[in-house]
């Protein structure tokens, strides 16, 4: 009898030491995302990868991210969070047929094409890699008129069209906040420009705040806020 009640006793502790290590089995938590590895991001963005269809960055931005080329932003020192949504939001979203961000008139942005081969982990690598950079080419203000009213602009607002002040979240140096908002300091001025009218064109549509604040402005104030914002430091 005794035997018995030990073998009864042993299968039930068995059963009740299993239903004890099951929880912490599955309570393991699930593998995330590799963490973001820049030097993979800097080789992709000097080198691209042909096999892929990846064109190498720094043809179009610059040696690390420092655009000599207007239309093309600097990307140096940008934030990564940043830098990551933007790269998704060039491609369509699952089930969309058209990216958030789009270019002029509507059209497909360049970008669109040059993201489609990106992956997760490519797009990752490239935004860590880039806000490590200096960004030690930055554009300046080119119009000494247009000082005045950008500056303006860019402190106080446009408050008789309910235009916020541009410093209240993109910092008063232009630096940005970030995972929030770019940094515009040392931005070129026609990038700027361009952007804010996309904006106000609705094919940039990707920041819905931006969409209306943009609305509320002239060409004349888009193109002196722009201007002033490339010289913030």
């Amino acid at each position: 009898m005794k035997y018995l009640l030990s073998k009864v006793m042993l299968a039930s502790c068995l059963v009740l030491g299993g239903a004890v290590l099951s929880p912490s089995i599955a309570a393991e938590p699930a593998a995330g995302p590799a963490k973001p590895d820049a030097a993979k991001g800097a080789t992709l963005y000097e080198q691209g990868d042909a096999a892929r269809g990846v064109v190498a960055c720094v043809s179009c931005h610059g040696a690390a991210g420092n655009s000599t080329i207007p239309a093309n932003p600097n990307l140096a020192a940008q934030s990564h969070e940043y830098l990551y949504k933007q790269l998704n939001e060039f491609r369509p979203k699952t089930g969309a047929t058209e990216a958030l961000r789009k270019g002029v008139d509507g059209a497909p942005s360049v970008m669109t094409a040059m993201g489609a081969s990106l992956t997760e982990a490519d797009m990752r690598n490239l935004s860590v890699y880039l806000t490590l950079q200096k960004l030690s080419e930055p554009a300046t203000a080119t119009n000494p008129k247009l000082l005045e009213r950008g500056q303006k602009i860019w402190r106080g607002g446009i408050p008789d069209r309910n235009v916020p002040a541009c410093a209240s979240c993109h910092s008063p140096n232009g630096a940005g906040i970030p995972g929030q908002y770019p940094r515009l300091g040392g931005q070129h001025p026609s990038y700027i420009e361009e952007q804010l009218k996309l904006f106000r064109a609705g094919h940039r549509a990707n920041g819905p705040m931006m969409n209306q604040i943009a609305d509320r402005m002239s060409d004349s104030d888009i193109k002196a806020v722009s201007d002033y914002a490339a010289g913030l430091r």
